[in-house]
């Protein structure tokens, strides 16, 4: 019997390839967006692909928008079996160059979808006693960098929040998992329609991972969801070490280097933003799930070893924390 899946940001990047794996298994897969023809374009990739689609327009910041896609994902599939939790928005700014409406959506979107996805998940999972969430977190959840802050800010809360859920669950014996999928930079359609106020074109930081990586570790997330959490690219396991290892010189060197590091040299993007409302509103607009960078974009990771081959995870974690002790020599070699 095929599964049932439940993927909040699918119409682009990170959600619309893990949508289009799915879609390869045969899965039920629930498609959640505000962009209809994004959503459209990845419904029939996924029919394309062997899996059955269903289209669920919502804004993930209204709990009962959400409310209502869980409800009729059962209505449609039965029983959801993985709820991925990956809508997401932000604004590349200094922090007090971001008005509050502007913050408070972002962690309406970031932070608050995730607590309803959840919400609307457990309410189903838990009298059945089975089921996954995957929150598909990042690196910047514990390692946070400038011009980033409400992003930051967000994806450290779902952290927090995770966290508690977790041992609520293992006290009540359930059979119900999350777990984390922490990403690295990502090189999704985000850059070219987010809301910014940087002189040039918005980037992420390098080393850049293509979509097809994030999809594969929260896909391996889902499918073993008894970790707390999963790294997914070697740049996200050696910067958490450094940050646990040297976090004030880490500061220091994000400082100095991280205005420049997500900016590409280009003017900055015009036209509307999807902050407030999508910008995909036909198939004509959809973005798929590339961004701008594929000649920059790693395809594959070596982390995706570790995640498929638990025995090479000792080799891979020294590895990590070598890089990062690396990394922290080179920063303190580096003038201030």
């Amino acid at each position: 019997m095929p599964s049932t899946v439940v993927i909040t940001g699918a119409s682009a990047g990170i959600g619309r390839a893990t949508a289009r794996l799915y879609g390869r298994r045969g899965a039920n897969v629930v498609l959640v967006a505000r962009g209809e023809g994004g959503l459209g374009e990845a419904a029939d990739e996924v029919a394309a692909l062997g899996g059955r689609p269903l289209v669920q327009p919502a804004d993930v910041a209204d709990p009962a928008q959400v409310e209502a896609v869980a409800e009729a994902a059962e209505n449609e599939f039965g029983p959801v079996d993985v709820w991925i939790n990956c809508a997401f928005a932000t604004v590349f700014a200094p922090f007090d160059e971001i008005t509050p409406g502007e913050f408070r959506r972002i962690t309406d979107v970031t932070y608050l979808g995730f607590v309803n996805g959840t919400r609307s998940a457990l309410t189903r999972m838990l009298p059945r006693d089975r089921g996954t969430i995957v929150q598909v977190g990042s690196a910047l959840g514990e390692r946070s960098i400038p011009l980033q802050s409400a992003y930051c800010g967000a994806k450290h809360a779902v952290n927090g929040f995770t966290s508690a859920l977790r041992t609520e669950l293992l006290h009540r014996g359930s059979h119900v998992h999350v777990t984390i999928a922490q990403l690295p930079a990502v090189n999704t359609p985000q850059f070219a329609w987010v809301r910014s106020r940087l002189p040039r074109h918005p980037m992420p930081v390098p080393p850049i991972y293509q979509p097809e990586v994030a999809a594969r570790g929260v896909l391996y997330a889902a499918d073993h969801p008894r970790r707390k959490q999963y790294y997914v690219g070697a740049t996200t396991a050696a910067t958490l070490w450094a940050n646990r290892l040297a976090p004030a010189l880490l500061d220091r060197y994000l400082a100095r280097t991280g205005y420049e590091a997500q900016q590409t040299d280009r003017i900055p993007p015009t036209g509307l933003d999807n902050l407030f409302a999508p910008v995909d509103r036909d198939p004509a607009e959809d973005r798929g799930a590339h961004g701008d960078f594929d000649d920059s974009a790693h395809a594959r990771s070596w982390q995706e070893t570790l995640l498929r081959h638990p025995a090479a995870t000792a080799v891979g974690t020294g590895a990590a924390l070598l890089g990062a002790v690396r990394g922290i020599r080179r920063l303190t070699a580096r003038p201030a």
